[in-house]
């Protein structure tokens, strides 16, 4: 199957399931579930349930568990978007083409649905039919707290205006967007019980070792990818337009936030997202034929143009 092929035919079992599991948008309280299919459905390239499942496939993972395992993360990811549109955060009104929800349905219900979506994400997640579903559940939280993706937006935030060091940028990165990467990668990865098939060879140690090995490699993917979906995202709110990336462009400029091309320049920052993918490719190299959907990733969220 074709690279296109599998993402639209996994990207499209996503979206049923999400449609599936939001409530009806005619189920009382309508406003609030209208607005939580509206912010959820309909848009988006959904990147982070995609590596869920090319990490999952690469282990042995079944697909109902990476199902249910790739929507939770979307809907994380849909809750922050959310959140991050507030007046009181980034203040957009454009979201994948689309005005943002607070622009639709106002501030309050906007919060309200931010708040319903991430619980919703860990119900779906709970519901995961594998051994490790506590630890799934707990991988998510942490991905998603404090010290992930909001504390990254709490750092963000205050350093508004001021300078940062590239090292202080990239622990606020890691944290902000890296971490739910990082996290869909390893939810993926922890539905598998059998190693990638490259891995299965003579000599290579008893399955559990090799399945520990192959989650190490995956580790080290994630890691490299979240961190460079970052600074391609920072390109592009220089180089690209509203019309292309479905969101308000040149918005870091205009708030004046520290950002990789503010930091150390738009060709340094070329340069860096470069060895961040040739680093995440490097990781899953013996994979082999099981990490070529992830590798083929990794070249879409380099190689975007929105």
């Amino acid at each position: 199957m074709s690279f296109p092929d599998w993402m639209s035919g996994h990207a499209a079992c996503i979206e049923r399931a999400l449609e599936t599991a939001l409530p009806a948008a005619d189920a009382h309280p309508v406003p609030l579930h209208d607005a939580m299919r509206y912010a959820v459905l309909g848009g988006g390239k959904r990147i982070r349930p995609l590596l869920v499942l090319a990490a999952g496939e690469a282990v042995g993972a079944p697909q109902a568990a990476l199902v249910a395992a790739g929507c939770a993360v979307e809907l994380i990811h849909a809750y922050s978007l959310v959140h991050d549109d507030l007046p009181c955060m980034d203040d957009d009104i454009l979201r994948r083409g689309r005005p943002t929800v607070h622009v639709v349905w106002g501030e309050a219900l906007a919060m309200l649905v931010g708040d319903a979506l991430q619980a919703m994400a860990f119900e779906v997640l709970a519901g995961v039919d594998r051994p490790g579903a506590a630890r799934m559940v707990a991988e998510l939280a942490a991905a998603a707290g404090s010290r992930g993706m909001a504390g990254g937006q709490a750092i963000d935030l205050a350093a508004v205006g001021g300078p940062m060091t590239q090292a202080a940028l990239e622990d606020m990165h890691r944290r902000k967007t890296g971490a739910l990467l990082r996290a869909s990668v390893r939810l993926g990865a922890m539905c598998g019980d059998a190693p990638a098939e490259a891995l299965a060879r003579p000599g290579a140690g008893d399955t559990h070792s090799r399945l520990d090995d192959a989650r190490a490699r995956l580790d080290q993917y994630a890691e490299a990818i979240g961190l460079a979906f970052q600074v391609v995202d920072d390109i592009l709110d220089v180089e690209g337009d509203a019309a292309t990336l479905g969101k308000t462009a040149g918005k870091d400029a205009d708030s004046n936030k520290p950002t990789y091309v503010s930091v150390l320049g738009l060709a340094e920052s070329r340069r860096m997202a470069a060895d961040l993918h040739a680093s995440a490719l490097s990781a899953i190299a013996p994979l082999g034929e099981a990490g070529r959907r992830l590798r083929e990733l990794a070249d879409l969220i380099v190689l975007r143009r929105s």
